[in-house]
């Protein structure tokens, strides 16, 4: 048997990080198998359903590197074929036609609940004669659900669960408008696209009793489920925006890498040991259901950060410069020239290792292409008194002819600093002020090598100069 799992979304809204960790493991659950992983997208929400979204599902998907076998699947086109399939249930008598008025429906919940009882359909006209129907009332078909017995699903989850059938009511398959019901949708798409394992999200597990129901009425083999648990707040709290429930592309804008994601929404509720950095081969190797637990998952903003500041001091250097450079261009609002990439590029070993996110990478990185003459932040204009100027134009001079490496530049500056009788940092404070604009960055005789002899001394010679 060829593994065949599904992605489903509904275009309503972005792709959310739920979605996101749902899809990574259906991806996950195929590759390893060498199986297909299908999309399909459930738009039958046609008020709600916007291209926009179903825009930003794809882009979002193709961002992660959850590539998808076969073509897109829409649903809402395929809206005839699944009425055709509820009308074949209602000729074979396993479903019926329901002419309640709203009304009617609404009476009977009242009943139901004053007396104690589910306020399920009660069945009215599951053995009445549509002769009987009153006029003007559309009728909706509902399938003609066992009600001895009891359905059990084997989840590879939540384990063995049964519902008595009496709990199940009769659901509406097609409604009044001849349009699908979304339960029934997903059963005639699920087996048409041959999915053989639906995993999903544990909010949809009341759904799959009435599914089963609605395969076994029409004869149709039921795949095998598993319902993943929820994300909750790092507080234990349902997910919302502050916790991180935002759209996989608002991460993205946040400065993480996709490999970084992966890694941690395939954590956020499964496991393979201690292991905590795993990469994608691993992944594809190593995955399977019986590492998903039943607890609902724990998002935390501060183990995403360790976990992407790993794969940032793994990418290539090259890479990076390209991700940083987007959003340096973006700030200042020109393109950076050849010389100033190849400075980050050069300046990169030295960066990454101490940024958590792209942006802050970014932020690390600016001072190597910002435009003479540096303007420093508040905190190092102070250390740029009249007498740090005065050694900073002495070593402007000094620094002439030196050969341009970090050691040979950092042994120049410690004999200035001794020939000046003072201490090395009273040099370096403010040359780090001058050349950066900053307090704190890399080792400043790396920068010194990184920004080049032209750059450094025309940095330094800014900074010497009275200010304005």
């Amino acid at each position: 048997m060829t593994v065949i799992v599904r992605f489903a979304p509904s275009p309503t809204g972005f792709l959310h990080i739920g979605g996101a960790r749902t899809a990574l493991f259906n991806w996950l659950f195929a590759r390893h198998h060498g199986g297909k992983f299908r999309l399909r997208i459930e738009d039958t929400d046609r008020e709600r359903s916007t291209p926009e979204a179903t825009q930003a599902i794809l882009d979002g998907l193709s961002w992660l590197g959850l590539d998808w076998d076969g073509e897109v699947v829409y649903q809402f086109s395929r809206a005839e074929h699944h009425a055709e399939i509820a009308r074949r249930l209602l000729a074979t008598g396993k479903a019926y036609y329901c002419y309640s008025s709203p009304e009617e429906l609404e009476a009977m919940r009242e009943r139901a609940r004053a007396e104690g009882r589910s306020i399920g359909y009660d069945g009215t006209w599951r053995d009445r004669d549509p002769s009987e129907a009153p006029p003007g009332i559309a009728p909706v078909i509902r399938l003609r659900a066992p009600r001895e017995g009891a359905t059990t699903i084997r989840d590879h989850v939540l384990g063995e669960v049964t519902v008595e059938n009496q709990e199940l009511d009769d659901l509406i398959i097609l409604r009044s408008d001849g349009t699908p019901t979304y339960n029934f949708s997903v059963v005639v798409d699920d087996h048409d696209m041959g999915i053989t394992h639906v995993i999903r999200g544990n909010e949809h597990f009341r759904n799959a009793f009435r599914q089963v129901q609605i395969y076994r009425a029409l004869g149709w083999a039921i795949p095998e489920f598993a319902h993943i648990p929820l994300i909750h707040g790092s507080d234990g709290s349902k997910l919302s925006k502050r916790h991180g429930a935002l759209g996989v592309e608002a991460y993205r804008e946040m400065g993480y890498l996709p490999e970084a994601l992966r890694n941690y929404l395939l954590r956020l509720g499964w496991s393979h040991g201690d292991d905590e950095i795993i990469s994608t081969e691993q992944a594809v190797e190593w995955f399977g259901l019986d590492g998903v637990g039943r607890a609902p998952a724990q998002f935390d903003f501060a183990k995403l950060d360790s976990i992407n500041a790993h794969y940032i001091r793994e990418a290539e250097d090259s890479r990076l410069v390209r991700l940083i450079a987007e959003r340096l261009q973006a700030e200042s609002g020109r393109p950076l020239s050849e010389p100033e990439c190849e400075r980050l590029l050069k300046a990169m070993p030295g960066l990454k290792p101490r940024a958590k996110t792209i942006i802050e990478l970014a932020q690390k990185a600016r001072f190597y292409v910002m435009p003479r003459p540096i303007r420093p932040a508040p905190e190092a204009a102070k250390l740029l008194s009249d007498e740090a100027r005065g050694l900073l134009g002495a070593l402007e001079t000094g620094l002439a002819g030196t050969e341009w490496q970090a050691t040979a530049l950092e042994q120049k500056l410690r004999d200035f600093a001794a020939a000046k009788g003072v201490k090395l940092g009273a040099v370096a404070q403010p040359l780090r002020a001058a050349l950066t604009g900053t307090t704190a960055s890399p080792g400043i005789f790396e920068v010194m090598e990184v920004l080049g002899p032209d750059e450094t001394l025309g940095r330094i010679a800014d900074a010497a100069a009275e200010p304005a």
